[in-house]
């Protein structure tokens, strides 16, 4: 049986706050210790080139409707998290890029804000900083288990203004962190609960080893319509905590599974025949704007990046917003070389060696 972690500043039997455990996942990540080791399988979606494109490269429509909005293109900013100092500066500069950019944006966890710690600029002045743009409220899901439901939820939505609620699942990083929450019976039929009992949707997200076909349609089934798949080949949880972990023998436990997962590719093909209904978010080492068109062509009707960008975020707003600017540049150049106009010609965009 878990024992529930300690109240927000207070150390549990490794000596840690749940604040301090975030700010050390960003410290393993930003030191280049999370890397994948897999591929993502993006790399082997190869377009036709169209050396007459009949389009301008200048009007190829890159906008596209997510959460009752239109946005700017198809690229989400992923959740990320870390101590309330840095993640409070990094949530300012990711809400306001993503407002000049007309950007959705998803926050990262919102436990330690929900169990009575500091916001780290998780509350309406959020909102403020980008009115027109989906925000996207975020915590784990195996907290349903430990106390969490409908006010909780609530809270996080309500708290910055958010057009749906992500309901992460990380299993992996749960069973191999010592601190990890690893009671997860029951939790597909709490997340059904939640889909139909809230204002707003329910979004179920993987963290980096990604939604295997099988879990996407039980979910759908539970009325879950927005997935993201989060598959192998972009930051690497094992990996993280066993750079992190408090003994050998934790961190041997940790590194075994370096690696492990559904390739982000396979898991947005799955995840597309699995709910064709559904809206696909594809994330898991999408890094260039041309993996951006790769995920959209196998299925996904847009992208999340997190780890790409975290440096970016950190230095600021105007270096993130040359990062993005570089992507969607390279998103547009995707569409016009494969002679699509809009994001529906690029999802029918031939491929090398089609017939």
């Amino acid at each position: 049986m878990n024992k529930p972690d300690p109240p927000l500043g207070k150390e549990d039997a490794s000596g840690l706050t749940l604040a301090s455990r975030k700010e050390q996942h960003l410290d393993v990540v930003l030191a280049g210790e999370a890397g994948a080791t897999v591929r993502t399988g993006l790399e082997s979606v190869v377009f036709e080139h169209v050396a007459l494109p009949e389009a301008s490269w200048d009007h190829v429509d890159l906008s596209t409707d997510f959460l009752g909005h239109r946005i700017g293109a198809p690229v989400m900013i992923g959740s990320m998290t870390g101590g309330p100092a840095r993640a409070g500066a990094i949530n300012r500069t990711l809400a306001q890029v993503c407002q000049a950019l007309r950007l959705p944006l998803a926050v990262g966890s919102q436990r330690v804000m929900i169990e009575g710690g500091p916001a780290a600029g998780l509350d309406r002045s959020l909102r403020g900083l980008a009115p027109d743009i989906p925000i996207l409220a975020n915590f784990g899901a195996a907290q349903l288990n430990r106390g969490f439901g409908r006010d909780q939820a609530l809270r996080a939505i309500e708290a910055i203004g958010a057009n749906a609620l992500i309901l992460h699942l990380n299993p992996l990083q749960e069973a191999v962190q010592p601190e990890g929450d690893r009671d997860w019976r029951g939790l597909a039929a709490k997340i059904g609960a939640l889909a139909h009992g809230l204002p707003v949707p329910v979004v179920v997200k993987e963290v980096g080893a990604g939604l295997s076909a099988t879990v996407v349609a039980r979910l759908a089934a539970e009325g879950v319509s927005i997935f993201d798949v989060a598959g192998a080949g972009g930051t690497d949880w094992a990996r993280v905590e066993a750079a992190r972990a408090p003994d050998r023998i934790s961190a041997q436990v940790a590194a075994c599974f370096a690696g492990w997962g559904i390739p982000t590719a396979d898991a947005i093909r799955g995840a597309r025949r699995a709910a064709p209904q559904a809206t696909i978010i594809g994330s898991g080492g999408i890094v260039t704007g041309l993996d951006a068109a790769r995920a959209i062509r196998l299925g996904a009707d847009l992208v999340s990046l997190a780890g790409a960008v975290l440096a970016s975020a950190l230095d600021g707003p105007e270096a993130l917003e040359q990062q993005l600017d570089v992507v969607l540049r390279q998103l547009r150049t995707a569409c016009f070389c494969t002679g699509s106009a809009d994001l529906a010609m690029l999802r029918q965009a031939r491929l090398a060696g089609s017939d």
